[in-house]
């Protein structure tokens, strides 16, 4: 059998997923042996050493990609959250705001900045940072969850019930789609 990239990065996915993550990132290795300059086979050998619990070699990794591809919406995500989690704050803001620099409009990239300010006590920034992500997606369940806390730590009654009505209805409506059809 000849190894090509596609199938080594499928197996390599497979693996990961199901929790084999020294094969996963042998297969990936072995895939930018054969195709050094791909993002996406750096980015999902990042994703793989994140997932092992290796933040170290997945920044490594991510930060590969992001050199190939420097313009990857879940390149710069997945790395600002890596630095985030390594206590890289200042690096994980960096990142995202370079990322939010090319696309305003993410609102992963919103939250991140929210979650960052947040665990540094800047309950302010992050409510600002978090009510971006809302405005941009109104469904987007984690970044209303980040609200509601943020306007609980600043004591905003109002705003943390408004927080609390949208999960619910959010909520409400994955089980709607759930249900659909069993009843008689």
């Amino acid at each position: 059998m000849v190894e090509n990239v596609a199938t080594l990065n499928t197996q390599a996915i497979e693996l990961a997923s199901s929790g084999h993550y020294f094969e996963a990132i042998a297969c990936l290795k072995r895939a930018i042996s054969l195709e050094k300059h791909n993002h996406l086979l750096w980015y999902n050998l990042g994703i793989t050493y994140r997932d092992s619990g290796n933040l170290s070699a997945a920044k490594s990794a991510l930060l590969n990609a992001h050199e190939i591809n420097d313009e990857d919406d879940e390149v710069i995500e997945t790395l600002a959250l890596v630095c985030f989690n390594q206590g890289c704050n200042e690096e994980a803001l960096s990142y995202c705001l370079e990322g939010l620099s090319q696309n305003s409009q993410n609102s992963h990239l919103w939250n991140t900045i929210g979650v960052i300010y947040f665990n540094t006590n800047d309950f302010h920034m992050a409510a600002e940072a978090f009510e971006n992500a809302v405005t941009i997606n109104p469904y987007y369940y984690d970044a209303l969850f980040n609200l509601r806390d943020t306007y609980e730590e600043l004591g905003n009654k109002a705003g943390y019930q408004m927080c609390v009505e949208q999960m619910k209805n959010i909520q409400l409506g994955e089980n709607d789609f759930e249900g659909e059809g069993t009843d008689a």
